[in-house]
């Protein structure tokens, strides 16, 4: 009579498993969280000074304003009045007679809120290659 062995496999042959073991991933990401834990308190900061809009201690002697409209027509105002209209071929030649010589006199750039950026870059550039020494923009405060 044969020998029939109970409770073995027939042949002696292991299955394979069909799974991922997950062990060597957790003790590989275990490790990665406490480099990052561990190096991060040591990581600097960039710290970036941001300029601030305050107000002048001492007003100008003499204001210049050129003032860009929402269809981009440039006037110039001298101390709150307005003295003429102009293009921007002739916006040197007025800002310059309107400082008396003075190049040290600041103009300020006061532009509508719906005039492209473009606008007002190309004007206070062409106001920065006529030698006017302090150009500025006109904000609105939110106090």
């Amino acid at each position: 009579m044969p020998a029939v062995m109970s409770g073995g496999r027939a042949g002696g042959r292991r299955r394979t498993i069909n799974e991922i073991n997950m062990v060597p991933f957790i003790d590989v990401m275990l490790v990665l969280l406490i480099i990052f834990m561990v190096s991060a308190p040591l990581i600097t900061t960039g710290v970036v000074d941001l300029p601030s809009v305050g107000k002048s201690k001492q007003q100008p002697k003499k204001v210049i304003e050129v003032v860009v409209a929402k269809d981009e027509t440039l006037r110039l105002r001298v101390d709150n009045k307005d003295v003429s209209t102009m293009t921007l071929k002739n916006l040197a030649d007025r800002v310059s007679a309107a400082q008396g010589g003075d190049e040290s006199a600041p103009v300020v750039i006061s532009a509508d809120k719906a005039v492209k950026y473009e606008s007002v870059v190309r004007v206070m550039d062409l106001l920065q290659k006529a030698g006017v020494q302090r150009v500025g923009l006109s904000v609105k405060s939110n106090g």
